[in-house]
């Protein structure tokens, strides 16, 4: 009994960490760090409306939401927009950044195949992804098998899933079904809603990791007909790319150049000082590690060499002067 026990121990123990080492990653910079898209595909599994869908994103003990696009220091809240042309719907999940702009973060694209059949994917935007991020849900069958008995080789294979049954896709292509908007807005919440300050990444994704298991993330559009729909009603903010730009510079390392102006006192013939301004531009290049790059260095050198000769010529001139 006690080999049984320490053999499933040890099962249990490489399960957890083969799991850890899979979904081990790194900050990227990029607002997607702090929203799961695998979290928003279960939230939608579960859900029996859209209404209720954005309630469950927008819901601090689900822990899926945590971007603040605008950095005002409170969690975004995200709106839903449905978008409906016959049996294709492109599920669109907005942050209002302010009064003027939106940003879309993913939208959920979905096909009906048949009688009871339909598709889905998420796919991730590419200005709060870096590029385009696509997920689907997958289910595992069994493949081999046959006459050989115990010893053919078994094994499992991922297929796509139908997701007729899940409530919200009942929901949506339900004959009296009126397409879902969000009537909030930047300012205007509903009542249940709570403002929150976003965690720190690390805490954040480590409760997102839960989700993972029943997705993956592919690199083929399968719900052609519904991206198709969605791509010319795609929303974007310039605000968002312009603080995600300068995030993912920093990140990276890379300081494209400052200026200084510096005031400059000039002696003119008449004896009297003028104040002037100099302006310089450096540019300046910094490694991951925060050291200057070689090519720098080598021209501050080339710099002090030059000053010393100069200087070095000055002397020799005014000795040789004094001796005369």
């Amino acid at each position: 009994m006690k080999t049984n026990w320490n053999v499933r121990f040890l099962s249990l123990a490489l399960i957890l960490l083969s799991t850890c080492f899979i979904y081990a990653q790194d900050e990227t910079g990029y607002p997607g760090d702090n929203f799961s898209m695998e979290g928003a595909l279960d939230l939608f599994e579960k859900s029996k409306s859209l209404e209720d869908f954005e309630k469950r994103l927008n819901s601090e003990e689900n822990s899926v939401n945590n971007l603040d696009l605008n950095e005002d220091g409170d969690i975004d809240y995200i709106r839903v927009i449905d978008n409906m042309d016959g049996n294709v719907h492109a599920i669109v999940l907005q942050v209002p950044v302010d009064k003027n702009e939106s940003q879309d973060i993913a939208v959920i694209e979905i096909e009906k195949t048949g009688n009871e059949t339909a598709i889905l994917q998420i796919i991730g935007d590419e200005e709060i992804y870096g590029k385009q991020k696509i997920v689907e849900p997958f289910k595992e069958e069994s493949v081999g098998g046959g006459k050989g008995g115990p010893s053919v080789k078994m094994g499992t294979q991922r297929v796509i899933l139908n997701v007729w049954l899940w409530p919200s896709v009942r929901f949506i292509y339900a004959p009296r079904y009126r397409v879902w908007v969000s009537p909030f807005y930047f300012g205007f919440y509903p009542s249940w809603y709570r403002v929150r300050s976003p965690r720190p990444w690390r805490s954040f994704y480590s409760r997102t990791v839960v989700f993972k298991p029943k997705y993956r993330l592919v690199t083929t559009h399968r719900v052609v007909k519904a991206h198709r729909l969605y791509t010319p009603k795609r929303r974007t903010s310039k605000v968002v790319y312009t603080k995600t730009t300068r995030r993912v510079a920093l990140n990276n390392g890379k300081v494209k150049g400052t200026k200084t102006t510096t005031k400059v006192g000039v002696v003119g013939n008449n004896g009297k000082a003028t104040v002037g301004k100099r302006t310089k531009s450096t540019k300046r290049g910094i490694g991951t590690n925060g050291a200057v790059s070689k090519k720098q260095n080598n021209k501050v050198n080339v710099k002090k060499q030059k000053s010393r000769a100069v200087a070095g010529k000055k002397r020799t001139t005014t000795i040789k002067k004094r001796k005369h």
